[in-house]
């Protein structure tokens, strides 16, 4: 008589909350997700599973639910669960220096074995994301293994019925093994009855038992998503019955951990995959229309059943630097903060730097997908406050400065620098400001966002001019389409320029004319505190200077501007536009506009006239207040800048920023010229690097983990909807 088939599964979940994400919100999902999950592993101590858990996460843990970790102890020590590493606050490893990569990488084994008595052996890939060289960089920290997707699986040629097993790949003479996640498992898991997942894993099982089923997936959807709370522990009791049928189902059924698996089983085979993610990823990399095209076309070859679905893939993870400005940016100013941070001497200010430096690579404000992302203001704001403050603590009291190609474009920027300020000015574009970060305070003033098409746009427009609704059924986030206000399609405005600071506009008849404020200035003169541009167009010349002054708490920025009408004369309007982020969203109390005895929302629309009272701007908890001085007075507007992004909730608004214009009437004869500017003089109540060195005291004095000075995790800093509660893949 044969023996019954057998298989064996192993169930990997992935749990992350980002550097910067509200302390109510991780709360919630804990409550929701994270506390049932271990309490249904406790109740069924058959059932071996794969736990992982990020740094930032794991911080808020041992902050608000110490005990947490106990129970998580006892069931490794009982052999019940393996604990995944990974890097330590979850980066894109391959965005990230080579250094960098391993000090991630060794920093969470090393917490880790201090937790729980064991390094980890298995790393997970935060992502998904995989490029060629990380078996090395992987195999370098200590790990032998890595858990990723059939698409993975796929981009390296294997078949669809070889995916239940493991493979070797490996890189420069360093070996790793490949556990590939199995699309039908996390598409059944828990979106489909129990039973269905049952029949499913015996329809693999094989005979000689050598077949495993891998399932890797956001331990979020486990509770914390829409609906899933209920579908998995109310009455769905989805988890519970799900153990309960692994347990009945035990002799041929059977649960390991990958590390089991590892030790008692062989790879099948050899294999080298390209740089991809799961393929959802590669899609939302892709430009909007393309991307579109792209989902139709993979879906229809999916209904069709047609085996080109298998080799349909996007476009690399990288190509998010290509699509956003801003995260472009922000990676370059991410690499700009490590090389200053690795040329400090050792010591307790190093160490609190390097801190600072891995949080700002936490990974999700560096790509978007179907929610938050870069779009979400407050984790934007927390990860560009981390590169602040290490590049901050490694130039001590001088700022970075100098002419160089910053944003690797091809094109030099200049990069001025002062102990109170850091401001960069790209030529190329505008001779715009695309950064100015506050070093006392850490706030990045210059991060708005711009409005630009989504892929997801399109869907949001069907949604209001179909009056769809969602039935009313348990839908995983990719079929749920819906909107927290109606009418969002007015907010499908998309701009010209992108959003930097000290753009120069003229107006004439109401239409604005030339392309000062995208068109490339040419660079007259920069030192480390002053910049000097000159663009000259058809009937106007303009030269514009940025200058620092003051000191740490009070610095300044003036903007002036000469402008000279060339063969004719000039009448119209001149307009220096600013676009600032002061975590305005949501009509956050903290900050404001504020004139005379006057004040408004930062968030808010307002208008004043050239007669009006001085303007200033600010945000109370931040502790930063701005006064704008223009010489001669101006009229001055301003409104919020806000986009359409999805949430786990629907389709939203999105504040971004406030764009501020100061506005001057121009009428110049010919070969006359005159001069404007605004000077912003900034008052900062607290210094945060103060914190910092006290940090370095403490750390020197004993052998402790170094204690974090408040930020947006521990209080909500602004009032935007758009809090995540998982900023992963959510698939």
């Amino acid at each position: 008589m044969s023996a019954e088939p057998r298989i064996s599964l192993a169930l990997v979940f992935h749990n992350h909350q980002p550097v910067g994400n509200f302390g109510w919100v991780i709360d919630e999902v804990f409550g929701h997700a994270y506390e049932p999950m271990v309490s249904a592993l406790e109740r069924h101590p058959s059932v071996r599973v794969a736990l992982h858990y990020t740094g930032p996460l794991l911080e808020w843990i041992d902050a608000n639910r110490p005990d947490f970790v106990d129970r998580l102890r006892a069931l490794v020590d009982r052999g019940q669960v393996e604990i995944l590493g990974g890097g330590q606050f979850e980066p894109i490893l391959a965005s990230l220096p080579e250094r960098d990569r391993h000090g991630q990488l060794v920093r969470m084994r090393q917490d880790l074995d201090r937790r729980f008595g064991r390094p980890p052996i298995g790393a997970w890939l935060a992502e998904r994301v995989w490029e060629p060289s990380l078996p090395k960089d992987l195999a370098d920290a200590g790990y032998r293994y890595t858990v990723l997707d059939d698409n993975h699986l796929r981009a390296a040629a294997v078949a669809e019925d070889e995916m239940w097993g493991t493979y070797t790949t490996d890189d420069q003479g360093r070996l790793l093994t490949i556990f590939g996640g199995e699309q039908g498992l996390r598409y059944r898991i828990p979106w489909l009855p129990v039973g269905e997942l049952i029949d499913y894993l015996r329809a693999a099982a094989s005979a000689g038992g050598t077949r495993i089923g891998i399932m890797g997936d956001d331990g979020e959807k486990f509770g914390g998503w829409p609906g899933t709370y209920e579908l998995c522990w109310g009455k769905g009791r989805w988890v519970d019955e799900c153990f309960e049928a692994l347990e009945a189902n035990a002799t041929w059924l059977t649960t390991v951990t990958p590390s089991e698996w590892l030790e008692r089983q062989l790879p099948l085979g050899r294999i080298y995959v390209p740089a991809t993610s799961y393929v959802e990823m590669t899609e939302w990399a892709l430009p909007p229309d393309q991307a579109n095209l792209f989902h139709a076309v993979l879906q229809k070859a999916i209904a069709d059943a047609s085996p080109a679905a298998r080799f349909l893939r996007g476009a690399m993870w990288r190509n998010f630097q290509a699509r956003y400005r801003e995260i472009n940016e922000l990676h370059k100013q991410m690499l700009r903060a490590s090389e200053a941070v690795d040329a400090m001497a050792p010591g307790a200010a190093h160490d609190v730097a390097l801190d600072h430096l891995y949080r700002g690579q936490s990974n999700d404000c560096y790509w978007h997908g179907l929610f938050g992302g870069v779009y979400l203001v407050h984790m934007r704001m927390a990860t560009l406050a981390e590169l602040i403050a290490a590049e901050d603590l490694a130039l001590d009291t001088a700022g970075a400065h100098g002419k160089a190609d910053y944003d690797l474009d091809g094109v030099d920027e200049v990069l001025l620098g002062t102990p109170g300020q850091t401001v960069l000015v790209d030529s190329a574009e505008g001779g715009a400001i695309s950064s100015w970060d506050l070093r006392a305070s850490r706030v990045g003033l210059a991060s708005v966002l711009r409005r630009r098409p989504e892929a997801y746009h399109e869907r949001l427009r069907q949604l209001e001019a179909e009056s769809l609704k969602t039935a009313a059924k348990t839908l995983s986030p990719h079929e749920l389409v819906q909107a927290k206000e109606s009418g969002l399609t007015r907010l499908l405005i998309y701009d010209r320029d992108e959003r930097r600071s000290a753009l120069v506009r003229f107006y004439v008849d109401g239409q604005e004319s030339g392309a000062f404020a995208g068109g490339s200035w040419d660079v007259v003169r920069a030192s480390e505190s002053e910049v000097i541009l000159h663009r000259t167009e058809d009937t106007v010349s303009v030269v514009k200077s940025v200058s620092l002054g003051g000191d740490r708490l009070g610095p300044t920025l003036t903007v002036r501007l000469e402008v000279e009408a060339r063969e004719q004369a000039v009448d119209g309007e001149l307009v220096l536009e600013w676009n600032l982020n002061l975590m305005g969203g949501g009509g956050n109390p903290a900050a404001y506009y504020r004139w005379g005895d006057k004040e408004l929302r930062h968030d808010s629309t307002g208008e004043l006239a050239a007669t009006d009272p001085p303007l200033s701007f600010g945000n109370t908890y931040a502790g930063v207040d701005i006064s704008a001085l223009p010489d001669p007075t101006a009229a001055r507007t301003w409104y919020p800048v806000e986009t359409v992004s999805n949430s786990e909730a629907g389709f939203e608004r999105v504040y971004q920023g406030s764009c501020l214009a100061f506005k001057w009437p121009i009428h110049l004869a010919a070969h006359s010229a005159a001069a404007v500017a605004v000077a912003f003089r900034v008052a900062q109540a607290q210094d945060l690097r103060l914190d910092d060195l006290r940090v370095e005291d403490l750390g020197a004095a004993a052998d402790v983990t170094l204690p974090r000075p408040p930020s947006a995790t521990s209080r909500r800093r602004d009032g935007s909807p758009a809090a995540s509660r998982r900023q992963g893949r959510h698939r």
